[in-house]
């Protein structure tokens, strides 16, 4: 079998580089099963940032220069099924990464998503399809 092209989450990265999180080990686990390189979109990489600030932006800054982090841009009309993504769900609410990961799930091949946020059991790819996840 084809292996997947594994996305990451910011959730799945700080509980990885904080020790402190309570999914730390099962992060650590999932990175040892699925090691890089993992596929990220710009807004998951600066929430990501955001949510490790101040002590672990510089990891993640050297894990995209290594190559571990892979971005994948969503831009121009490529972008018109994200917004159409957030308008469907606007009720849970759903942030633009999610929205742009899973996009990303419906035009890579073989995804899957590692992720400790469980608003993707209720997230649906290509209308109704369940999106390939990894959770604790």
């Amino acid at each position: 079998m084809e292996s997947p092209v594994v996305l990451v989450d910011a959730s799945f990265l700080v509980a990885l580089w904080c020790k402190r999180d309570q999914n730390h080990s099962w992060a650590v686990r999932e990175a040892r099963l699925h090691p890089p390189p993992w596929v990220v979109c710009e807004s998951v990489l600066s929430e990501a940032d955001h949510l490790l600030a101040p002590h672990g932006c510089a990891s993640l800054r050297l894990a995209c220069r290594r190559g571990a982090l892979r971005i994948a841009a969503i831009e121009g009309d490529a972008l018109l099924p994200v917004l159409d993504l957030l308008d469907k769900y606007a009720d849970v609410p759903m942030s633009v990464a999610d929205a742009c990961l899973v996009r990303l799930t419906e035009t890579l091949p073989n995804p899957l998503l590692l992720t400790t946020d469980s608003d993707f059991k209720t997230y649906r790819r290509l209308g109704r399809r369940v999106i390939p996840t990894r959770m604790p």
